[in-house]
This record gives C-alpha cells, sequence and structure tokens, in this order.
C-alpha cells in the first residue's frame, strides 16, 4: 500500500522533477497517492516569461503549458510511487519522464494572471514503463482544461 504525500514543497519538486525555471509549472503539491492521484498547484503570475509575448495587451497562459503543468503533476505522481517501491533519488535522476500522447483536450477557458491553476490527476492504466492518466485543471473551480495524457519513463542515457 502506498503513503500518500502530503504538502509537498517546491524543494521536494524539484528533487523529484528535472525542470527548472523558466519550465517549473508547480508550485506545490496538496496531496499525492503516488501511483494513483495528484493534486498540485501553479500559481499564475505576470512576471511568467510567456506573457511578454502571449498575448501583449492580454496576457494568457498558452494551453500547451497548462497541458505541461499536467503533466509535471503526473510525474510527480509517478516519481512518489517508484520511491515507494523503493528505488532512491539518485536513480530517478538519471530517468525522464516524456509525454507519449495527449488525447482528447479541451481548453474550457483561458488562465490569467493571478489564476491558482489546479492541477488534477488520476492515473487510469499503467504497463512496465508506460502511464495513461486523465488530468484537468482548474481554477476556482472551474475546469479550464483537460486531457488525457500518455507518459513513459527512460534513460536519459540514448535520447
Amino acid at each position: 500500500m502506498s503513503t500518500p504525500l502530503q504538502y509537498c514543497d517546491i524543494q521536494r519538486i524539484m528533487s523529484m522533477l528535472p525542470h527548472r525555471y523558466p519550465f517549473l509549472l508547480l508550485d506545490r503539491v496538496i496531496s499525492c497517492e503516488p501511483g494513483k492521484s495528484v493534486h498540485a498547484y501553479k500559481n499564475v503570475t505576470i512576471n511568467e516569461p510567456f506573457f511578454q509575448g502571449h498575448f501583449p495587451g492580454l496576457p494568457v497562459m498558452p494551453g500547451v503549458l497548462i497541458l505541461e503543468a499536467l503533466a509535471q503533476a503526473g510525474g510527480i505522481m509517478v516519481c512518489a510511487r517508484t520511491l515507494v517501491e523503493g528505488a532512491d533519488a539518485d536513480e530517478f535522476r538519471n530517468k525522464l519522464f516524456l509525454f507519449t500522447g495527449i488525447e482528447k483536450v479541451r481548453f474550457r477557458r483561458p488562465v490569467y494572471p493571478g489564476d491558482r491553476l489546479e492541477l488534477h490527476c488520476q492515473l487510469t492504466a499503467q504497463k512496465l514503463k508506460l502511464w495513461k492518466m486523465t488530468a484537468h485543471a482548474c481554477v476556482d473551480d472551474v475546469v479550464v482544461a483537460q486531457a488525457d495524457l500518455a507518459a513513459a519513463i527512460t534513460d536519459k542515457e540514448g535520447l
């Protein structure tokens, strides 16, 4: 049985994911049932570098970055399961969690500076190194984006 992670701060997130500024798109993990589900968030601020060009005068978070934030949350869920199963953090540093597919994507409304983007992923299938999940992002309890994501754990060497 997996042990839930609660209130995973930015330092712990950075120990689990290889992403760094400006591409680390998680601020906190609220809860994570390793290998089952994750709830995290990203505080969206006007200081995000993508707002300079998307769009001048009407800053809107790019949809692909919302998907990336969801994938990073999913990566935390997978990494947490790997760590619970006995792998150490050093072993995971030589791996990457890469998108292999994105399906059923829907963007429901724009995300603006000042929004708190709530990220939810639920595992739907896992076989060998392939993970499938359903994901959605909310602002103020309103779904702003949703998708089915697939990703694989791969060795950094050989890419």
